[in-house]
C-alpha cells in the first residue's frame, strides 16, 4: 500500500485511484476543442466529479505527437479560472496539473492544485523538481523518448523495459535530490513507443514495481488501442476498459482516463475479483 503526503494531507492508496482527464486545448488527440470554452470545461468538471473521480488532471497544452513546446503564459491564462472553480465547488477532490513548465506548476499549486503531472519526467524543465519540493506536493514522472515534437519519429530501443526503467530511476533520483518526497511513475504509453513497443511495455507492467513507487497507467483511447482495433479514438472505449482491467491486475495504482464512470466500475469489479485478505 502506498500513501501520498499532499501539503500535509495524507492520501492512502488502499484502492486504485481514478484520474479524470480535462483537456483545455483545441487539438488534443481525442477530445480537442470539446472543453476549450470555459462553460464546457466547467460542465465537464461537474461530470468528472459526479462520476466518482478521485483526481482531476488538467492540461492546457497538447502533447500529442508532433506538437511543439508550449509557452507557460498561455497555459496559465487557460488554467487560472478553472482551478478556482474546482477548489470552491469541490474542495475535497485532488487537482493534478499536466505541465512540464515549472512556472505553470508553481502558479497552479499556489492557486490550489495538489499534484504535478510532468510528461517529460523533468527532462524538459528540471526546475519543476524544486517546485514540487518547495510546495510539498507529489510529482508524476512519465517516461518519454525525445519531446512531443520528435517522440514518434522512429522510436528505437536496444532493451525497451530496461531503458524505460533506467530513465525513470534516474529522474526519480534527481527529484529526491531536489527534496521531493512523493513520486508517482508513468511508463508513458504512446510517448516515444511504437505500437508493438507499447504492448511489450504493457506486458511488463509488473516490472515497474521494482522502482517502489505508485504506478499510474494512462492508456485511455490511445492509438495502441484504436489502431489495433482498426477504428478511431472515439470508438476505443471497449479496448480501454479491457486494458484498464489488465493494468489493475498488473499493479496499477492510478488509472488516468477520459471515461470516469467506466473506470470506476472497472475498479469495483477488480476489487470484487480480488477481495482483501
Amino acid at each position: 500500500m502506498y500513501s501520498l503526503n499532499i501539503k500535509g494531507r495524507l492520501i492512502e492508496i488502499n484502492t486504485p485511484l481514478i484520474m479524470g482527464i480535462l483537456n483545455l486545448t483545441e487539438d488534443s488527440f481525442y477530445d480537442g476543442g470539446k472543453f476549450f470554452a470555459a462553460d464546457d470545461a466547467l460542465r465537464q468538471i461537474d461530470k468528472i466529479v459526479q462520476e466518482g473521480a478521485d483526481i482531476i488532471d488538467i492540461g492546457a497544452s497538447t502533447t500529442k505527437p508532433g506538437s511543439k513546446i508550449s509557452h507557460p503564459n498561455n497555459e496559465i491564462e487557460k488554467l487560472s479560472g478553472i482551478i478556482e472553480y474546482i477548489t470552491q465547488q469541490y474542495p475535497e477532490i485532488l487537482i493534478s496539473i499536466d505541465t512540464y513548465h515549472h512556472e505553470v506548476a508553481d502558479f497552479c499549486i499556489n492557486a490550489g492544485a495538489h499534484i504535478i503531472n510532468d510528461i517529460s519526467g523533468g527532462l524538459i524543465d528540471e526546475k519543476i523538481f524544486s517546485i514540487a519540493a518547495q510546495h510539498q506536493v507529489p510529482i508524476i514522472l512519465m517516461h518519454i523518448q525525445g519531446t512531443p515534437e520528435t517522440m514518434q519519429i522512429q522510436p528505437t530501443y536496444n532493451n525497451l523495459i530496461q531503458e524505460v526503467i533506467q530513465q525513470l530511476n534516474h529522474q526519480i533520483n534527481k527529484a529526491i535530490a531536489a527534496g521531493v518526497k512523493d513520486i508517482i511513475i508513468d511508463p508513458g504509453f504512446g510517448f516515444g513507443k511504437t505500437l508493438s513497443q507499447n504492448f511489450e511495455l504493457f506486458n511488463q507492467l509488473n516490472t515497474f514495481q521494482l522502482l517502489g513507487k505508485p504506478l499510474l497507467v494512462g492508456i485511455s483511447r490511445k492509438s495502441m488501442i484504436w489502431k489495433t482495433l482498426e477504428t478511431t479514438p472515439q470508438d476505443a472505449l471497449t479496448g480501454t476498459i479491457a486494458l484498464n482491467m489488465l493494468a489493475l491486475k498488473y499493479g496499477a495504482n492510478i488509472l488516468r482516463v477520459h471515461d470516469v464512470k467506466e473506470a470506476v466500475e472497472t475498479v469495483k469489479i477488480h476489487k470484487a475479483l480480488k477481495p482483501n485478505k
